[in-house]
């Protein structure tokens, strides 16, 4: 029993998108994966250069136009909870990406399977 040529040509647009699809999503997963990177190398900078201070330094936070003065431990607090949360989101992406790059391996390799068991004319 053989398939239709239309419905064999439905069937390789589709594989086709999904690979197009997989590899669109993985490549701004991936950029996004450098940016939350480069957010967390400038917060552990940040908390590195506020431990390196003395104690009885104020600190200032930058609220719109003004700066407001934080005690340092809500300061150190905030800091980490934010670290946390990048590291978290790394994570997630890391893990959507590896998913998308499998996707699009499967379609590559459907893909390859199709054209190499296809009759040859």
């Amino acid at each position: 029993m053989s398939l239709s040529d239309d419905t064999l040509r439905k069937i390789l647009v589709q594989i086709q998108q999904t690979a197009i699809q997989s590899q669109r999503a993985h490549t701004l997963t991936t950029q996004q994966t450098s940016v939350k990177e480069r957010e967390r190398r400038i917060l552990q900078l940040t908390i590195d250069e506020i431990g390196a201070i003395k104690e009885d330094v104020n600190l200032y936070k930058g609220v719109g136009k003004m700066f407001m003065m934080v005690p340092r431990k809500e300061m150190e607090k905030q800091l980490k909870t934010q670290e946390k949360e990048l590291s978290d989101d790394i994570a997630s992406l890391n893990k959507k990406s590896k998913y998308l790059e499998k996707q699009f391996n499967e379609a590559q390799a459907q893909l390859r399977d199709i054209f190499h068991h296809a009759p040859k004319q």
